[in-house]
């Protein structure tokens, strides 16, 4: 497959920049992303025609086919039997993973509506990033006209680095557009 604008973005700006910045002896120290995980909930009170769009639209934004997720326990309270779809996820590795993200940064957070950036705050403590969208109509693959239901989902990119303040480097020098300029 060709190689992607971000992954030679990374190798030729990016890495260079993080070892030189934050003092590593080897270029293989330096984080790097492993993968990008999106995943949506379709609940359990929805019909089938939910999930087929959930599952049809997930497709169309990441290039790949999606997984229904399945749920782990029953729960009497919300009429949930364990093995009912719930929802549809995605991960994304390689080229695929790459191009996501630069349609991410470029293409999508500038068209949601009031954007003045992503919280820089939302990292899990290993250098991993989390961002929910409320709607999918920010992506240039849905067609307005089609879409019967809002689908919110949850974007979590995964990096190699081992604390935040690598993670928040990495992304940043990706070109992430985090609300203030220092964490």
């Amino acid at each position: 497959m060709s190689t992607s604008v971000m992954k030679t973005q990374y190798e030729n700006q990016v890495l260079p920049q993080l070892v030189k910045e934050r003092g590593y002896t080897n270029k293989m120290q330096a984080p790097r992303l492993t993968k990008i995980v999106i995943n949506t909930g379709v609940g359990t009170g929805r019909d089938r025609e939910v999930l087929e769009e959930a599952l049809q639209t997930l497709a169309k934004i990441t290039g790949q086919r999606p997984v229904v997720t399945k749920a782990r326990k029953s729960v009497s309270n919300f009429k949930l039997r364990e093995g009912m779809p719930v929802g549809v996820c995605v991960t994304l590795r390689g080229t695929l993973m790459y191009n996501f993200l630069y349609r991410l940064i470029n293409v999508v957070l500038p068209r949601v509506r009031d954007f003045r950036g992503i919280s820089p705050k939302a990292f899990d403590g290993f250098g991993n990033y989390s961002l929910g969208l409320s709607e999918q109509s920010v992506f240039t693959e849905i067609d307005l006209d089609k879409m019967k239901h809002t689908i919110g989902m949850n974007i979590a990119i995964v990096t190699s680095a081992a604390t935040n303040e690598e993670g928040f480097a990495l992304l940043k020098l990706f070109g992430m557009p985090f609300a203030g300029q220092e964490k």
